[in-house]
């Protein structure tokens, strides 16, 4: 739905004036150009369209105003038209012509004439005279109406332009965007600036886009009506606006980056695991990435065992490969070397899932572990991890490790992304493959060809079969023995976790082969896309749908080079094949007892599918044109070259397809209507038979012609060849449109927030407002997606996937479009950074939905042959040239011409051969259904005749074979290159020797070369003559081919080095037109560089088309410079377009050289500066013996240069060392190249500004600090409390203070030191937060770091806890300290606010100061530079860096190429300077800038370094520990501490201090390096770091001993520095200049004009107080960045932590140390004696464990006699860790009641480090260990119940594991004591058995039942009392129950005793009590037995006797 607006004139105006127009309707406005001295008559001729997205309703009213334009005032408004729309919306089309009125609604006699049309939803529309579809009225019914919206909206031609937004003023207009001078700076080469298009009618002339600098800002703040964010500029930038919608962009990054290996670590620690399923286990873990495994150790019986062990898996591999791969944690137990273990659970998840978290990691999070086996049995345990992937240059920020002494919330912490629930459930997944077709006819194994060469047995040789892959699991369907079209319909199914943690399903189609599979094609399903987790999302689900394989080239030789192509890694370059899959998840039900509890994979038969389940057979027709092929590589040699297109197979030469024979299956089916209704489709073009059109999909072999050294091009002069193919497939266009729609919504954001960012970066006014135009954009575009697309609801042939992602798109489009409008109208100047994040959260959005995962048409494949091999291709995605009715859903490139570069494929594609250029194409693309084919051409350059093929001749809509064009024009190129900048090195000196050559159409030229530099000013203009293009004249102004500018280094052998490209588009005049403002002459801009897919400089130039007329050549504006007698033939650029120059002074401080490698093998030994800018420079002085001192005589030295007045374009300056040798013979050491003078750029001052403290700043010297960030700052930021006396004058300031405010800046007494003075007096009221006081004499240096970790990680915390805005403010805090502390000044109202709004860059925070009594240190988690900006406050480190030296390290990371170091500084001005500088007290002319600037001869410093202990080393031993020690080295010291190593810790604590005396500057850079020791071999490095401590030494931020918080004279805070804090002060204000201090009476200090508070007495150690300034002097420094002028932040006392690097792994994170570095100069009183922070011992305790009872144990044992319950219970306990040491009571057996007696005493001696609250353990690791290994280990004591058994293992039946530090109270009777005690923690009272020492009470034992519930199976109560070693010497106890101190025996009841023991006892007692009754049974039963078998056995003889009557 659109409403159109064409206005065409005003007339009847007065005066002559500059006139422009605003057309408004629903609150959108819109320009029109201005039309400039136009008198009576205005002729706009503009089209304006608003999409509506709800119907208009006929009382909606239009509003037009015309206005004098003035660029100064407001625009004078002449009238106004006003129509209400009811005529509009009956007829459709209305054309006006009415007079206006004027502001009292009175009419005037100006007219206007517009014409109005309003297309509706229904599809009716105006009357359009054009003849727009193809007569056949079949059309608008095609496909049963089942494409409503082809039909619906047929909008005109008008609008073939591809994306006319809402906004964009479709104008036809003679007039080019203003340009204002110096703007056009840093313009991105945006070359594809879609442009409203062009009409049908061809009118002579193209639109113009305004620009908010156009409608000059004057007027916008003068308060104008023009509000320029409604204008919905194009752009902004300077790129040459008018690019029209013929051409499109071309993709300046050629090297494919995808399939090529990197590095990668993943490093994994497994800390420990807790609720293991199973009883008294003997646990490990096993962890698995890819094909590697490792192992834990084993620990012994425990169900929640400890690790904390670290393991790192190195791997080389693209990044496809690594981040499917899977990381599985899996605990085993009871493994053995004899037996496999069992496994109790496992978890597993991908690596891309770990690498998409927040810094690439997890930290201290818990796996849930599942049994795969037994999907109904649920949860198995935890184990706890941390988990980081780190690519090369990624840096992991490890949150800071310290004691883990926070209870664990398993539930809250687990090991899962955000968003996946914690009951993650099985499912299944069920992906069925039907069938594939378009394999490539291949055959690996020889004997199949010797077969065929022999027999001529031509069968298909593809025996295909399909493999799927999905987290770590393999299915595979049955091979399909030679077939092309195999036919499956099977299903593989997978049970997996839901939601999975594995991104990707791999689906590959492989060749069964008795050798060897290969894959024929790979395709990867990405879960993410197929799914949605919403509130309204779906399951994964997809098809069934076709999806395309890409790969290899169908050629088929044996041995295929591009095979990796097919297993997925890179882009493929053609197609393999198509595969009909589906996939569907059930999320199971286990508790159902039918389920198949297996994971295995399975695979069984599924159901066929219906053919047309995937849509209908289409007939599709792609026409292609070839308008150019030139910079045609010349290694390629000049055999005839063609191209071939593809689409599919179609086109393909080897295995073309015809059309499928399924259509015509399906035709006879479906019976004759639908064949009568295909045949009067196809327009009468087609004949009566299919195969007239033959398809042509490739061109004609032509030779190429040269066109330089370096590249060809083929002559396609007027005649352009074509190509066309028919083929066929379902129709699913729908998708694509869709995926269209959004993907024009993200391009057109992508190029609003370019825009936006390059007005940032070029500081140009109102970024803001083109920001609220971007989402004004952006919100109607989502808006118009939803109307399109909710017409899209029911189509026949959807799949579930396509309704349910087209409903969260719409959801999501609908959702981005409201939070877009109110964004808009969040976006203020002051939100602009934060709002720009948000947006850009939306292009990843919007791009994420864009890709669509059900395929349809494949990509086509263009592929330049010469001599019938294939050279090099480009594939272009088929939703990009797909043809649409509906604008918005058309391809971006279809019918256009599109700038293609062709590249190698595959790897042959890597490194420099992939930078060449292979061949440039202008290529015009058409995709679309054949019966829609009428328009293919019309995109076309107009002015050609078709030549077509005989049977085609005189059928309209047959394609043509070739364009003939008979409309050419001539121009003139000029190009004007300028200059180009921080270009690549490219030789070994580390210069280059850069010419560029510009390519146009056919011709190229170069530039002059300029020997070694990588800064070239070029200032040449280079003049293409006779330029012909083909087309219109109007195209060509609006629509110029591309430039491509190379740069290239120079050699004087072989041929010249590639070093990088650009593209441009030339501004173009027509013979018609005036070569004056605003356009020309045009403004020279940068491009930026490429080099493969790096940026490597930017070039400023600029391009002018100009039209050759009639009158040839001498209508062309001359070429009139500043003629050049020197440089001969060579034309400089012209004085219109080169910048404007001024005078400027360029001051060098010269300081030293530091680090200097040897070159070519020799020494430096007498190396000297060059400096170089703009053609002018100046050199250092020689430095005479490098060795002996490395800094330079002479300070400072300066030259004068002309520099353009805008700062953008300022020339590099470039720093080069050479060393003099012998003979005059000099080497180049190195170069480095300042790109941006900027930061060195010092405005004097200006009087009015009232800034004058920026002088005064200089003055001291510290020049770089203004430098810096304050250069720039507005002059009202800086705030200062004034004390009332301080007259006005002497200090202006611009922010007042409140009336109330008290001007005093109060710093109080930080509350620490009240309370410690509270302490001290009365001891210990305190009872807030610990139990007991914290006493002095037992603190150390660590309890001040641990303290200090506290409040960090707290500080964490609530910066976490804060919300993203305050995150976002505190980066810039970070970036630029000073500045965020002085915006949060001007905010806080009084000074008391200030100082707590200052408070969390203190190390302190406000809200712990109640609990503090320890004095803190600050722990930075980074380096001491990162918070100080390098110590670069005004001497500035300049890396040098060597040329390259080989082609092989092209890759090679900076650092590699870095040569030493060069220091320094720089200062840059417009001379003269105004005298009140010069004339100031004290100025040095010789030092110019650089006042006050120390002596640079050498100096002595003692150096102490104070390793603290290193976090996460990388393993350096077999076992996966490493045994470090520290090696420290400056200058000529090497201390190695090889003998202190520490054995088997990967986390080891040094604390260690080293001194070393060194000389500056000499030796100034410190190296900390962590060694592994090793037995045998020499020991391996783990990593190192570098500390320049030159540049701390000389910083203003004092960093050569950090201030404490507080002063004291002795403890453990004694005050390191030998100068005190008052001698500091005043040193401080001496050297910057600043009055005080002052101290006054009551506390009371003052410096400039603040006033600081604070206490004044201190106490020495015998508790003497004595009156003191120093408390006073320590606050001032403290707040020393408030002073004003010479103020900045001193580095306070503290702990800096560095990451370790290894050279062999340059960019990966080796491990962390924490350390800092004092350094004291000799020339001053020696420090006292080093602070003393050896790790803590461990002090010796010894726990007493008494158990008296137990009471309601369950009975285990059956009686053998009476079948009765009963346990014979024992206790067992030891503490964690030392279970070797474990301890028994004695055996209470046969206890009925599940009560036991036991007053046994266990005892446990340990070592306990306090403050980590861990236990110290050493011991051997095995037998074969050299030493023992130090394990901490938290104080656990673990007590279980056994049940004894005296032939078979013992039961187990419960336990309790009591944290020593945190534990529930024991229940006063076995009654009170549950269950609760152990599930339910966080209720309980806990108590500390440290400081309860002793405790007594009942504690439950619990154990798991079947269905995994925890119960109580008995309770136990115990008495457990700590000693340390001195109480428990005094007080010995005997274990058990002996002596000393024994315990009395149990009274236990008689049915305890054991009956082998007592055996008359308990005869007795089973006779007579239990069994009497039994036992007479029994006799009187044996006596009737005996009876019987007596009688039995005298029976016969009685007889016998009887009867033979004896």
């Amino acid at each position: 739905m659109a409403l159109l607006l064409q206005l065409r004139t005003v007339s009847g105006l007065r005066g002559k004036a500059d006139r422009i127009a605003k057309a408004a309707f629903r609150g959108l406005s819109f320009y029109t150009r201005v039309i400039e001295n136009c008198e009576d008559e205005a002729r706009f001729d503009e089209t304006f369209r608003w999409p509506v997205a709800s119907s208009i309703d006929g009382n909606e009213i239009l509003e037009i105003q015309v206005f004098n334009y003035s660029k100064v005032f407001t625009n004078r408004l002449i009238g106004t038209f006003r129509m209400v729309l009811q005529k509009v919306v009956e007829e459709g089309q209305v054309e006006v012509t009415d007079t206006l009125i004027d502001d009292n609604n009175s009419a005037i006699q100006t007219s206007i004439s517009i014409e109005i049309r309003y297309q509706a939803l229904d599809g009716t529309v105006g009357a359009w005279n054009d003849k727009e579809f193809l007569e056949t009225p079949s059309v608008h019914s095609e496909g049963d109406g089942r494409y409503p919206l082809e039909t619906d909206s047929l909008l005109s031609g008008h609008r073939q332009g591809l994306d006319i937004s809402p906004g964009k003023s479709n104008q036809q207009s003679a007039e080019r965007t203003f340009r204002r001078a110096g703007k056009g700076v840093f313009s991105a080469m945006k070359l594809g600036k879609t442009r409203p298009s062009k009409d049908d009618h061809r009118k002579q002339d193209e639109p113009a886009v305004l620009e908010a600098e156009d409608l000059d800002q004057k007027a916008i703040r003068q308060g104008g009506r023009l509000e320029p964010d409604t204008i919905s500029l194009a752009s902004v930038t300077a790129v040459t606006t008018n690019v029209s919608n013929k051409r499109s962009k071309p993709d300046i990054k050629m090297e494919p980056s995808a399939g090529r290996p990197m590095d990668y670590q993943v490093s994994i620690t497994i800390i420990e695991a807790r609720q293991l399923v199973g009883l008294n286990m003997d646990p490990m873990v096993c962890v698995e990435v890819g094909e590697e495994k490792k192992y834990t150790s084993m620990k012994e019986s425990t169900n929640c065992p400890y690790y904390n062990e670290y393991f790192v898996f190195d791997f080389h591999v693209p990044p496809d490969v690594m981040f499917d791969k899977i990381i599985k944690l899996s605990v085993i137990h009871s493994k053995n070397l004899l037996r496999s273990g069992t496994l109790v659970g496992s978890f597993k998840m991908d690596v891309g899932t770990v690498y998409t978290q927040p810094e690439h990691q997890f930290y201290h999070k818990w796996a849930i572990l599942s049994d795969p086996e037994d999907l109904t049995a649920g949860l198995k345990g935890y184990l706890k991890c941390d988990i980081a992937v780190v690519g090369k240059g990624d840096n992991i920020k490890t949150p800071h490790k310290s004691n883990e002494t926070e209870e664990e919330d398993i539930e809250g912490n687990l090991l899962l992304p955000d968003g996946v629930p914690a009951e993650r459930q099985w499912a299944r997944f069920y992906v069925k493959i039907y069938r594939a077709e378009g394999l490539p006819r291949m055959n690996t194994s020889i004997m199949a060809n010797v077969k065929k060469a022999f027999i001529g047995d031509n069968k298909d040789l593809v025996d295909p079969y399909v493999q799927v892959v999905f987290a770590g699991q393999k299915g595979k369907t049955s091979v399909q023995k030679s077939s092309y079209e195999p036919l499956w319909n099977e299903q593989i199914i997978f049970t997996e976790m839901f939601p999975p943690l594995c991104k990707r399903i791999k689906v590959q189609i492989r060749d069964s082969d008795k050798v060897n599979d290969v894959a024929i094609g790979t395709h990867f399903i990405d879960l993410r896309k197929i799914s949605n987790e919403g509130d309204k999302g779906f399951l994964p689900t997809f098809g069934p749908a076709w999806v395309n394989m890409y790969g290899s080239t169908r050629n088929y030789t044996l041995m295929d080079e591009h095979q990796e192509l097919n297993e997925g890694l890179g882009e493929g370059v053609s197609f393999r094949a198509r595969l009909l899959l589906s996939l569907a998840v059930e999320i199971l039900d286990t508790t159902n007892p039918e389920i198949n509890s297996s994971t295995e994979v399975q695979v069984e038969q599924a159901p066929s599918v219906a053919d047309n389940c995937t849509g209908k057979m289409e007939e599709f027709f792609l026409f292609g044109a070839f308008l150019e092929a030139t910079m045609i590589d010349r290694k390629i040699g000049d055999k005839p070259i063609n191209f071939e297109v593809t689409i599919g197979n179609y086109g393909n030469q080897i295995d073309g397809m015809t059309k499928p024979i399924l259509q015509r299956k399906k035709e006879g089916r479906n019976g004759d209507e639908e064949e009568s209704e295909l045949l009067q489709n196809s327009s009468e073009d087609e004949g009566d038979e299919d195969g007239e059109l033959v398809s042509v999909s490739s061109s004609q072999p032509v030779k190429p012609l040269v066109t330089d050294r370096n590249y060809f091009h083929l002559p396609y002069f007027e005649k352009k060849p074509c190509i066309y193919i028919k083929s066929w497939w379902q129709d699913q266009r729908r998708r694509l449109y869709n995926a269209n729609i959004m993907d024009k919504i993200a391009d057109k954001l992508e190029e609003g927030l370019n825009d936006v960012q390059e007005m940032i970066k070029t500081e140009k006014p109102h970024p803001e407002r083109r920001l609220r135009g971007v989402l004004e954009e952006l919100s109607s575009g989502c808006l118009r997606f939803v109307t399109l697309a909710d017409k899209d609801q029911h189509h026949s042939s959807h799949t579930r996937l396509d309704r349910e992602r087209l409903k969260s798109c719409m959801r999501e489009l609908e959702n981005m479009g409201q939070q877009a409008t109110t964004l808009r109208s969040q976006v203020k100047k002051n939100t602009m950074k934060d709002k720009l994040k948000l947006v850009q959260n939306f292009l990843q959005k919007l791009r994420f939905l864009v890709d669509e995962p059900q395929h349809t048409i494949p990509d086509v494949f263009i592929w330049m042959m010469s001599n019938n091999k294939r050279i090099a291709y480009a594939r272009i995605p088929s939703k990009d040239i797909l043809y649409s009715i509906v604008d918005e859903e058309m391809g971006k490139d279809c019918a256009k011409v599109k700038t293609v570069f062709l590249k190698l494929p595959g790897k042959r594609g890597f490194g420099p051969a992939g930078w060449t250029v292979q061949a440039k194409m202008e290529i015009y693309l058409w995709l679309g259904l054949s019966k829609q084919r009428k328009d293919f051409l019309s995109g076309l350059p107009c002015g050609f005749e078709e030549k077509k093929t005989a049977r085609g001749q005189n059928l309209p809509s047959f394609p043509p074979i070739s364009l003939l064009y008979t409309k050419k024009q001539v121009f003139q190129l000029r190009a004007h290159m300028y200059q180009a900048r921080s270009l690549f090195a490219a030789d070994s000196s580390g210069l280059s020797d850069p010419f560029a050559r510009v390519f146009f159409i056919s011709q190229s030229q170069c530039t002059e070369v300029l020997n070694e530099t990588l800064c070239p000013t070029w200032d040449q203009l280079l003049v293409f003559d006779n330029v012909e293009l083909y087309g219109e004249v109007h195209e060509m102004r609006d629509d110029p081919p591309i430039i491509v500018i190379e740069i290239y280094d120079q050699d004087t052998v072989g041929r010249a080095d590639f070093m990088g490209r650009t593209f441009a588009k030339p501004v173009v005049k027509m013979s018609d037109e005036h070569y004056c403002p605003p356009r020309f002459p045009p403004q020279l801009e940068y491009y930026q560089i490429y080099r493969g897919n790096s940026t490597a400089g930017d070039l400023l130039a600029a391009f002018e088309l100009l039209q050759i007329g009639p009158g040839g050549k001498s209508d062309l504006p001359p070429i009139d410079g500043p003629t050049d007698m020197d440089r001969g033939p060579i034309l400089p650029v012209p004085l219109g377009i080169r910048p404007v120059l001024s005078k400027y002074r360029v001051e060098i401080l010269f300081w030293g050289l530091r680090d200097l490698k040897r070159v070519n093998l020799a020494q430096v030994d007498r190396p000297r500066v060059d400096i170089e800018c703009a053609g002018k420079g100046v050199q250092s002085s020689l430095i005479q013996n490098y060795k002996k001192n490395p800094n330079f005589s002479t300070l400072v030295k300066w030259f004068e240069v002309d520099l353009p007045e805008n700062e953008l374009l300022h020339p590099p300056l470039n720093i080069r060392v050479v060393d003099c040798r012998a003979f005059g013979r000099y080497t180049l050491v190195g170069s480095h190249a300042v790109s941006s003078l900027r930061k060195f750029i010092y405005r004097p001052p200006d009087k009015k500004a009232q800034q004058w403290n920026m002088t005064a700043k200089h003055l001291n010297g510290y020049l770089a600090m203004t430098n810096r960030a304050h250069r720039s700052r507005p002059t009202g930021e800086i705030v200062v409390n004034m004390e009332p006396e301080v007259p006005i004058k002497k200090m202006e300031t611009m922010v007042k203070l409140d009336a109330n405010s008290d001007a005093v800046v109060k710093v109080d007494v930080s509350e620490e030191e009240k309370e410690k003075k509270k302490k001290k007096k009365k001891g210990g009221e305190d009872e807030g937060l610990e139990e007991e006081e914290v006493d002095e004499s037992m603190l150390d240096w660590w309890s001040k770091y641990f303290a200090s970790i506290e409040t960090m990680k707290e500080q964490l915390r609530q910066q976490e806890a804060a919300a993203a805005e305050a995150e976002e403010k505190e980066e810039v805090d970070i970036a630029e300290g000073f500045k965020g502390q002085v915006k949060n000044k001007e905010k806080s109202k009084t000074p008391k606010d200030d100082k707590k709004k200052k408070q969390p860059s203190a190390p302190e925070l406000p809200e712990k100061k109640k609990k503090q009594k320890i004095d803190e240190l600050k722990v930075f988690n980074k380096e001491l530079e990162a918070e100080f900006d390098n110590f670069e406050d005004w001497l500035h480190t300049f890396n040098l860096l060597r040329g390259k030296i080989g082609d092989n390290d092209d890759n090679a990371t900076e650092e590699e190429r870095i040569v030493g170091r060069f220091k320094g500084s720089i200062c840059v001005y417009k001379v003269p300077l105004p005298d009140d500088i010069t004339k100031e007290a004290g100025y040095d002319p010789n030092f110019g800038m650089f006042q006050g600037i120390p002596s640079n001869d050498p100096i002595n410093v003692l150096v102490r370094v104070y390793v603290v202990r290193a976090t996460d080393l990388h393993p350096a031993d077999i076992n996966g520990k490493a045994d470090p020690y520290i090696a420290i080295k400056l200058g000529k010291t090497d201390i190695k501490d090889k003998e202190n190593y520490i054995s088997k810790q990967l986390n080891p604590v040094f604390g260690k201090s080293f001194d070393i005396e060194a000389t500056f500057p000499m030796e100034s850079m410190l190296t900390v390096a962590v060694y592994d020791w090793d037995l045998v071999g020499t020991d391996d490095l783990i990593g190192e770091t570098k500390i320049d401590l030159e540049n701390r030494y000389y910083s203003k931020h004092r960093a050569t001993c950090g201030m404490s918080q507080t002063y004291s004279i002795y403890g453990y805070n004694t005050w390191r520095d030998p100068m005190k804090p008052s001698q500091i002060l005043s040193k401080l204000c001496k050297d910057g200049k600043v009055d005080g201090p002052h101290f006054g009476p009551g506390g009371r200090v003052k410096v400039a004009n603040r006033v600081f508070t604070g206490p004044t007495e201190i106490e020495d150690e015998n508790g003497q107080k004595k009156q003191t300034d120093e408390h006073l002097a320590l606050t001032v420094l403290r707040h020393w960045e408030d002073i004003p002028w010479a103020g900045c932040k001193l580095v306070p006392e503290h702990v800096e932590t560095r990451p370790l690097l290894n050279p062999d792994k340059p960019g990966i994170e080796q491990g962390r140390l924490e350390m800092w570095v004092d350094m004291f100069p000799m020339d001053m009183p020696a420090p006292g004696p080093a602070t003393d922070i050896s790790p803590r011992k461990p002090k010796k305790y010894e726990l007493r464990v008494i158990v008296w009872n137990t009471d309601e144990v369950i009975l285990e044992d059956d009686d053998y006699f009476t079948g009765e319950k009963s346990s014979d219970i024992f206790v067992r306990g030891w503490l964690k860790g030392q279970q070797e040491d474990k301890q028994d009571t004695d055996v209470h057996y046969h206890s009925l009641t599940g009560e036991g007696n036991f007053n046994w005493r266990y005892i446990f001696p340990f070592d306990y480090l306090m403050a980590e609250e861990k236990i110290v353990i050493s011991k051997k690791e095995s037998m074969f260990s050299w030493d023992e290994t130090e394990y901490k280990i938290p104080a656990r004591l673990t007590l279980q119940v056994w049940d004894a058994d005296h032939f078979s293992a013992d039961d187990f039946l419960g336990a309790i594991e009591l944290d020593l530090n945190r534990f529930p109270r024991g229940a006063k009777t076995a009654k009170q004591c549950s269950l609760e005690m152990v599930t339910n923690e966080a209720e309980m009272p806990m108590i500390s058995i440290f400081k309860q020492k002793r405790v007594k009470g009942w504690w439950p034992f619990v154990a798991r039942d079947e269905n995994d519930e925890l119960e109580v199976t008995g309770k136990v109560e115990a008495e457990l009392h700590l000693l340390t070693e001195e109480e428990a010497e005094k007080s010995p106890a005997g274990l058990a129950r002996n002596e000393p101190d024994p315990l009395e025996k149990p009274n236990r009841p008689d049915t305890a005793f054991l009956w082998f023991l007592n055996p008359l006892k308990s005869i007795r007692y089973l006779i007579c009590t239990r069994y009497k009754w039994l036992i007479i049974k029994i006799l009187l039963a044996v006596l009737l037995l005996i009876m019987v078998a007596l009688f039995l056995y005298s029976m016969p003889g009685y007889m016998v006797k009887k009867l033979l009557g004896a």
